[in-house]
């Protein structure tokens, strides 16, 4: 005992310390069990969670909230953020953002444990023990997997996880996307190289997911602190030019008066207000126009209804009395957009002539755009309000988007994390859905039901959507009755027939990656490619017709990987064999590279991260070390610029190329999508060590955001 525990004073310390020890054991009890003997009381910290979650839910139960936050409390105390709060500020803020967008009970109670189980001694089983196993669910679903288990898969892994638990629960990435919201807010405590990072897969990611379960709120949010943090300038120039035009009369103020009065006149109860844009959009509104913004881009009018019929009641009125932009209407109410998003979007012009933005919708709707799926609440409670359940045993869930299923069904395929986190980046990039119609393959046709596919995709795409595996034997396909190429791109509304082979006389050939979008089709014709003599490296037989139908053109073979001239590696274990460089991951000095001997003896150098090389390595085949015989060696590659779009940006881009000596083989620009576009440009270069100050000088033009190294050549 310390000399000062036997003084009065330091004996009572002693007693105090006893008590706080105690203390903090019965308030993990009660947390777990209930209070025994004293009535309910709802602690101070958690009174403004409580206040937005009855603004939602007049009639809510308080009394779990309270034993979720005293157990949260109680095992996070004594632990601290970067910024040097108490960490349990962190799960009351996510549980905040979650309340004020008007989730339910289960959800507010899994976001104040979301984090115990991983950074505390709370197991799982205490919290399905304490507060059920909804709750138990949520709280595992978002848990990450630890590092010394998974090592740098840890955090594609952990997605993989998360989605996996989202197919079953959607309130799963709803508190997801609270969290990383929270954490972009507190993001400068952190390192400018992690705030960077944390940054670029929350924009890749964690964006694209919000956008897709409809929770614009944390969306546009999250999309304005990772403009702050990955283009300052840019950020700092729209925020700007959003405080200038504070400061002046708002040009929609007087339409929006005059829209009021119409809507006066016709009978029609609407409220009519004057919706900012947030800086991320402005910067996007001033890319479009190719300068500065026009009056009417910094806001748009919000006409919220009671019913469906009044938004088409406004829309009329919009259009009899003001002077419409008719190519800017589009109904989102008879087809609402795949994240669940419905409004009428319209422009009619001001006094100056300008468009003015109008969108229309109901106070339902307008808390469906705002909220996406927290807004619908228990997605595994009936109409009846009774828990719902799958014929097989499997929750069910009326919230589960098609893209969310499609998700789910390639991810058990993809056979590593590189694979799958490459994917799941290339399947959020697509931002919008189309409904084709699949008929039978047999002699006499007949509707098979619709597929869901992404924009862009190809009759490939839908044949290992609708065949899986035996679309391998796809030779060909008819839409809407004609003849076409499987590289076709359908469109929304089309009906698709698609013609197989006989089964072992026909296969996917490499080309058919360069024309396949989803990651079902892709993985799938990879994995058949690299299981045959030769892996993918092997020219593919041609394809057999159809049953019934003219002969089909052969397709194009694949390139083979380029030969260098000039040895210009040296592979370790195969002196004198020919090199080749693989196209899937185009390796040039100074990059990391293994080598993989193919049939004739030669050896294919792959990028050491490349998937194909990993997926080899896995396989059983044994790598080769190679080194470089010199920097100064011409080469092969393909880069991939990802772009905000706006005129002269092909011009910028090839003016760019072309100051560097790189002689352009291949180019393609993809169409735009929500203002974002993507270049693709295979490149030839004089001296690969220019690479690095190519990609630099192509980061330089205005609009570009990010410059890689493409996963394949095109």
């Amino acid at each position: 005992m310390s000399a000062e525990a036997t003084t009065p004073g330091g004996m009572a310390r002693e007693r105090g310390q006893r008590r706080n020890v105690l203390g903090l054991r019965r308030l993990g009890r009660a947390a777990v069990f209930g209070p025994a003997d004293r009535p309910h009381r709802l602690p101070d910290a958690i009174e403004h969670v409580a206040q937005a979650h009855r603004r939602h839910h007049p009639g809510a139960d308080l009394a779990t909230l309270c034993r979720a936050y005293l157990l949260a409390e109680s095992a996070h105390r004594g632990q601290y953020r970067k910024s040097g709060d108490p960490y349990i500020t962190h799960p009351l803020a996510v549980t905040l953002i979650l309340a004020e967008l008007g989730a339910e009970t289960t959800t507010l109670t899994a976001s104040l444990l979301h984090d115990t189980v991983e950074d505390t001694d709370v197991t799982l089983d205490q919290v399905r023990a304490a507060f059920g196993d909804e709750v138990g669910h949520l709280v595992d679903g978002v848990t990450k997997l630890e590092k010394v288990d998974y090592g740098a898969a840890a955090e594609s892994e952990t997605f993989r996880k998360m989605l996996v638990a989202t197919g079953s629960d959607v309130r799963v990435m709803s508190i997801k996307l609270a969290d990383r919201l929270h954490n972009m807010r507190t993001l400068g405590v952190m390192r400018p190289d992690k705030q960077a990072r944390i940054a670029r897969v929350t924009r890749d990611v964690l964006i694209p997911l919000a956008e897709r379960l409809g929770v614009q709120t944390v969306k546009t949010e999250l999309e304005d602190l990772v403009f702050a943090v990955l283009h300052p300038e840019d950020h700092a120039r729209a925020r700007d030019l959003l405080r200038a035009h504070a400061g002046r009369p708002d040009p929609l103020a007087d339409v929006a008066e005059a829209v009021r009065g119409v809507l006066r006149e016709a009978g029609i109860a609407a409220e009519v207000h004057i919706r900012p844009r947030h800086l991320f959009s402005l910067h996007r509104a001033r890319l479009k126009r190719g300068g500065e913004p026009g009056p009417s881009d910094f806001a748009r009018l919000l006409i919220l209804v009671a019913e469906d019929a009044d938004c088409y009641a406004v829309l009329g009125e919009l259009h009899t009395c003001f002077t419409p932009f008719v190519s800017e209407f589009k109904d989102f109410i008879a087809a609402p957009k795949f994240n669940l998003y419905q409004s009428l979007h319209t422009a009619v012009a001001d006094a100056s002539g300008h468009a003015a933005e109008v969108l229309v919708r109901t106070h339902r709707m307008h808390r469906v755009a705002e909220a996406g799926v927290v807004a619908l609440g228990d997605p595994h409670r009936a109409a009846e309000g009774e828990p719902g359940t799958a014929e097989d045993g499997e929750r069910a869930d009326p919230t589960r988007p098609g893209w969310l299923s499609r998700l789910l069904e390639w991810q058990r395929q993809a056979p590593d994390s590189d694979t799958f986190w490459t994917a799941l980046r290339d399947e959020l990039a697509r931002d919008r859905e189309i409904t084709v119609f699949a008929e039978s393959p047999g002699p006499s046709p007949g509707p098979e039901g619709p597929l869901q596919l992404p924009a862009g995709a190809t009759c490939l795409d839908a044949a290992y959507a609708r065949h899986g595996q035996d679309a391998h034997a796809c030779v060909g396909a008819r839409v809407n009755g004609r003849l076409v190429r499987l590289r076709t791109v359908l469109a929304d509304g089309d009906t698709v027939r698609l013609l197989l082979a006989p089964e072992g006389t026909s296969g996917p050939s490499a080309d058919w990656l360069d024309h396949a979008v989803t990651p079902a089709a892709r993985i799938a014709i990879q994995r058949w490619l690299a299981g045959r003599p030769g892996g993918a490296e092997q020219a593919p037989p041609p394809p057999a017709a159809a049953p019934g139908h003219p002969p089909l053109p052969a397709p194009a073979a694949p390139e083979p990987a380029e030969t260098a001239e000039e040895p210009v590696a040296e592979v370790q274990g195969a002196p004198g064999a020919a090199v080749r460089l693989a196209r899937c991951c185009t390796p040039v000095p100074p990059d990391r590279a293994i080598g993989f001997q193919v049939r004739g003896g030669a050896v294919t150098v792959h990028r050491d991260d490349c998937p194909e090389a990993a997926r080899m390595t896995g396989d059983g085949r044994p790598p080769l070390p190679v080194t470089w015989r010199s920097a100064s060696i011409g080469c092969r590659v393909t880069l991939r610029a990802e772009a905000l779009g706006r005129p002269e940006l092909l011009a910028d881009l090839t003016e760019a190329l072309a100051s560097h000596g790189a002689a352009v083989l291949q180019a393609e620009v993809e169409p735009p999508r929500q203002q974002r576009v993507r270049h693709t440009y295979t490149l030839r270069l004089p001296d690969a060590s220019g690479l690095p100050g190519l990609m630099r000088a192509m980061r330089r033009v205005p609009g570009v955001y990010d410059v890689s190294r493409a996963a394949h050549a095109r």
